[in-house]
């Protein structure tokens, strides 16, 4: 992680949402042991005494430090149906004007958005204000169904749960997939639910011990090597291919091939953040078959080459 991304500021004003500020404080601000690095430097920004749902909260720095920070969060905001604070949104836009990475969880879209760092992008929220921001803020592209979008330096999320995705997100980026799976692993969520995936599922994990994915999911992670069909899971599951897909759409909000292929990619970034394993070596392990195949598809996923990964993640 460069020097610049170390440093992350987290703003608060009064109307902010408590569990979104946080989150992004406990993500960021809890080194895990197992990191030989340095970790990120978190501060919070704000004015004076700030009221956040029914806390006080004592920020550690005006608005005006946010500039200063290679990272800022801004959390959810309480009522979107009020303009975001003006002295917090030019805040954010001298921040990003000085190349600070802007990331907003939740309804804290609002203030990415009046400051105009959204214009022409695509964004998301909570699927319950997605219309409430296309119409007012006509060029953004809005997607209402999506986790996060990642536009590079301006990332949003949706609601509660995937503003936990979005900021482990970004420690995958700045510390690879093994931290990041600690990082979860500490906070006993799930390691990695990719952007894309829908807002809406039936329910986010199988519910019950019985449900026909509870022990299917894991069977699969175990087999990782092996060369799976859909109809090798629908046998394993005992029933069929469409009834299969049905349930993957409720859990996971996607197909059990792409399921299947995100697998894939997550075992192949560790064994080539952990392991000196040749390309060849890991393609086979993580399933998929051939380096060529490894390359084709972790470059469409990843965006850049295993190679270039690893000497990232390695260095």
């Amino acid at each position: 992680m460069s020097p610049a991304r170390r440093s992350v500021a987290v703003a608060a004003t009064h109307g902010m949402l408590h569990f979104e500020l946080g989150l992004a404080y406990e993500v960021f601000g809890s080194k895990p042991d197992v990191v030989p690095g340095p970790w990120y430097d978190v501060r919070v920004c704000g004015t004076a005494t700030v009221r956040v749902g029914r806390f006080l909260l004592e920020p550690d720095c005006g608005l005006d430090r946010l500039a200063d920070a290679g990272t800022v969060i801004v959390p959810a905001l309480a009522d979107v149906d009020e303009e975001p604070p003006a002295d917090l949104v030019e805040a954010v836009r001298a921040a990003h004007a000085s190349g600070a990475r802007v990331v907003s969880l939740c309804t804290g879209v609002f203030v990415l958005a009046a400051a105009g760092l959204l214009d022409g992008l695509c964004a998301t929220t909570h699927w319950a204000h997605t219309v409430q921001l296309a119409t007012r803020y006509p060029l953004v592209k809005v997607d209402p169904d999506v986790l996060y979008v990642d536009n590079g330096s301006v990332l949003t999320s949706a609601g509660k749960a995937a503003a936990m995705d979005l900021c482990l997100h970004l420690v995958r980026r700045d510390h690879g997939s093994a931290i990041a799976n600690v990082v979860a692993r500490r906070l006993v969520v799930p390691p990695h639910r990719a952007g894309g995936q829908a807002q809406f599922v039936t329910t986010p994990v199988p519910a019950h011990d019985d449900h026909p994915l509870a022990t299917l999911l894991p069977w699969v992670m175990r087999r990782l090597d092996q060369p799976l069909t859909v109809e090798d899971l629908a046998r394993q599951a005992n029933m069929s291919s469409r009834h299969l897909a049905r349930h993957f759409h409720a859990v996971t909000g996607t197909t059990p091939l792409q399921w299947l292929l995100t697998q894939r990619i997550r075992r192949a970034q560790e064994l080539l953040e952990t392991t000196d394993d040749s390309i060849d070596t890991i393609a086979s392990t993580a399933g998929m078959g051939t380096a060529t195949t490894l390359r084709r598809h972790f470059q469409r996923t990843v965006g850049v080459p295993p190679d270039t990964y690893r000497r990232t993640f390695r260095g």
